[in-house]
C-alpha cells in the first residue's frame, strides 16, 4: 500500500515539474513572438527612432528568471527550497554523529 503511494507522489510531482517546463517554454515562445511583431511595427511605424528594445529587455529579464526557477539554477526561488535545506542539514548533522562515533 505504501508505495503505491510513493509511486502516485512520484506521479504527481512528475507530472508538476513537466507543467513547469511546458509554462517556461510557452513564455518563451510568447517572448519571441511578440518582441518580433513589436520590432516589425517600430520598423514599419517609426524606423528612426528604436523603442522595441525596451519592452524585449525587461520581459526577457522575467524568462531569465523564469528559466533559472524551472531549470534549477536558482533553488532558492523554488517552493521546496526549505524542505530541501531543512534535509541537506539534518544529513550533515547524521554525517557528524556517525563520525563521532567512529573515534
Amino acid at each position: 500500500m505504501e508505495n503505491k503511494y510513493q509511486n502516485e507522489d512520484r506521479y504527481f510531482k512528475a507530472k508538476k515539474r513537466v507543467e513547469e517546463i511546458k509554462g517556461f517554454y510557452g513564455n518563451l515562445i510568447a517572448y519571441v513572438v511578440v518582441n518580433l511583431g513589436l520590432l516589425a511595427i517600430n520598423l514599419l511605424t517609426s524606423p528612426n527612432h528604436l523603442w522595441f528594445y525596451w519592452p524585449m529587455i525587461g520581459w526577457g529579464v522575467g524568462v531569465f528568471f523564469h528559466g533559472m526557477k524551472v531549470f534549477n539554477y536558482m533553488p532558492f526561488l523554488g517552493k521546496d527550497w526549505e524542505a530541501q535545506k531543512i534535509k541537506e542539514f539534518m544529513d550533515k548533522e547524521k554525517e557528524k554523529d556517525q563520525k563521532g562515533n567512529w573515534q
